[in-house]
């Protein structure tokens, strides 16, 4: 392991903005499962997660943008999201902060109707059949999503992947969700729903990777059903 990644994992540590519970902590009955708004943002705005969140340049884009609301970037990968925490508290950011898990514990985190909104930006498409249990919008996981989420909470989907964008949108039809919005290539498409320049104006590393190479981006916006 490179010595950076080393100092990164040891900031993480003394940085406030940052939680890494061990597996065991998040099983057996988490601190602040439930407790997220009194006891972390101390203040009753809506909670929106960044699920698999890499440098967390989404999460603290849309905390800028949304400062009404809370945001927690989840990712396994502590070095990477070093990078938005530290920017986060830099600024003074208090309606930010980052959760070290992987995303099949979520559940063990949050409450029933504690979070209002999902974000998933650029996760890996997981293309081989023999990792469809990976992919982040397959029924599994969304089943997780679904009872943390509000009755009407929303869920967003940002990826350069069409193959991902295509199986998602089958499974959405499929099990009967509702679709809200659903590009095919947000920097293409002629008009926007008003107050969504964010799609544009926030790019996260891996988006702008993608956009250098000429891929298109794509954009779905849904509700799961009860």
């Amino acid at each position: 392991m490179g010595k950076n990644k080393l100092a990164r994992f040891a900031e993480n540590r003394l940085l406030k903005n940052v939680i890494q519970p061990t597996r065991e902590e998040a099983i057996d009955n988490f601190h602040l499962k439930g407790k997220w708004r009194t006891e972390i943002f101390r203040n009753d705005n809506p909670i929106v997660l960044e699920l698999g969140c890499g440098k967390g340049e989404y999460t603290v884009g849309l905390a800028k943008a949304f400062p009404k609301k809370n945001f927690i970037g989840v990712d396994i990968k502590g070095a990477r999201f070093w990078f938005g925490a530290k920017e986060a508290e830099e600024n003074g950011m208090d309606n930010v902060c980052f959760l070290r898990t992987q995303i099949e514990l979520i559940n063990c985190f949050f409450n029933e109707d504690e979070v209002d909104e999902i974000w998933i930006t650029f996760p890996d498409p997981q293309i081989k059949y023999r990792r469809t249990k990976h992919r982040m919008t397959n029924p599994e996981f969304l089943e997780r999503y679904s009872k943390i989420l509000k009755k009407e909470g929303i869920i967003h989907l940002k990826t350069d992947s069409e193959f991902l964008h295509g199986y998602t949108l089958g499974i959405l039809q499929g099990m009967g969700h509702e679709i809200i919005t659903a590009h095919h290539d947000i920097y293409g498409a002629p008009e926007y729903e008003p107050g969504t320049e964010h799609l544009r104006e926030i790019r996260t590393y891996y988006e702008e990777l993608f956009s250098a190479k000429g891929k298109t981006i794509t954009y779905l916006k849904f509700r799961l059903k009860n």
